[in-house]
């Protein structure tokens, strides 16, 4: 075969594989929206048992002539991993059954009150138009002066964008809220964590998802969630959960542990260090020797497989669009070094997230 560039032909169109699968990624986004609109992971649950083509169409109520894009659409899903294909595909005799990522996208009314999580709020979120949009600007920020990409998009930071705009700070509470679902999942894994404390206060807890599902696991510790008041002002607790608003930059409650999940990588470093001293000065007063316990990614290409380090790496860019940023292991060991910390442990948690448990 010829080649050109310094490679064989073969090469050449493994690179046009590879270029064009990128250019069109932006297509697993929508599919997956269409998806979770349409319901689809609901109408599979309550069918009971893997759905024929016919029988999903019919019940989608799609117009004759579309049904084979349904069919493509699924199809694209299915090797997406988002729904599992068996069956004849020639006679239309495939079927569509759940995967563990579709069943995350089945509502809390097919779960007829169950606690499930369902992810579908932050797929919203971040399938959002205007949301996305501000991606198309990343050439005028990387070039330019503006410190954020929301700034040269929107005209204001990420905090002020969703300040003045209360349908998106509704958004983007929901997606938080169904995102801290599966820590309750997760704590039978680190319940030593949280063992022996009488006071925690979950930093940026947002709408205490997280907050509730401690509570639960934990009835004797008495949280404070403490946010913007903005976000808790209407919030209502309980015998051992409050709502407290403030600002974490100029102090934060004084408490036997701090919480911070998937705060830290909205910020810069300096301004972490700010956070984490606060924090340092909440578990340390009155000569108490609490700790931090931070919930974040810690990017490990080495280590993680090439789906997880995808997923952060995706992450990463994300918060790149507000000025924040994912860490290495080495990253975090300089900014709990800046912070004034002694010490700490990183152990896996769940998912793509990591607990980091820091002294001082």
């Amino acid at each position: 075969m010829g080649s050109a560039n310094g490679l064989d032909a073969s090469e050449l169109f493994e690179g046009q594989a590879l270029l064009y699968m990128n250019m069109f990624g932006f297509l697993q986004t929508m599919s997956l929206k269409w998806a979770m609109q349409q319901g689809i992971a609901d109408i599979i649950y309550n069918h009971g048992k893997p759905i024929t083509f016919t029988e999903l169409v019919t019940t989608l109520q799609i117009p004759p002539a579309k049904t084979s894009l349904v069919k493509r659409l699924m199809r694209f899903l299915g090797h997406n991993g988002i729904f599992a294909i068996a069956g004849e595909e020639e006679e239309d005799h495939e079927a569509y059954d759940l995967t563990p990522a579709s069943k995350l996208l089945i509502s809390k009314a097919a779960h007829a009150g169950r606690s499930d999580p369902c992810l579908a709020p932050i797929i919203r979120m971040s399938a959002d138009p205007l949301l996305i949009n501000k991606f198309h600007q990343l050439g005028e920020f990387l070039s330019g002066d503006v410190e954020t990409l929301y700034e040269v998009a929107y005209g204001k930071p990420v905090w002020g964008f969703l300040k003045d705009n209360p349908e998106y700070q509704s958004i983007f509470n929901e997606a938080m809220a169904s995102d801290s679902q599966l820590v309750h999942l997760a704590l039978k894994n680190c319940s030593s964590v949280f063992e022996g404390l009488d006071t925690l206060v979950d930093v940026g807890g947002g709408t205490g998802t997280t907050a509730r599902s401690i509570c639960e696991a934990f009835p004797k510790l008495k949280i404070v969630v403490y946010d913007l008041p903005q976000v808790v002002g209407n919030l209502s607790g309980s015998n051992n959960l409050s709502f407290v608003g403030g600002d974490m930059f100029k102090s934060i409650p004084e408490a036997d542990a701090v919480l911070l999940k998937w705060v830290l990588h909205d910020w810069s470093d300096e301004v972490c260090i700010q956070i984490l001293k606060n924090c340092k000065d909440s578990v340390s007063r009155n000569g108490n020797r609490g700790k931090v316990i931070i919930m974040d990614i810690i990017i490990n290409e080495k280590e993680d497989t090439q789906v997880m380090t995808q997923t952060k790496l995706c992450m990463d860019l994300i918060m790149m669009g507000i000025n924040g940023k994912e860490r290495t292991g080495k990253e975090w060991k300089h900014l709990i070094k800046e912070a004034g910390f002694k010490d700490y442990k990183i152990f896996p948690f769940f998912g793509f997230r990591s607990l980091i448990e820091v002294y001082p």
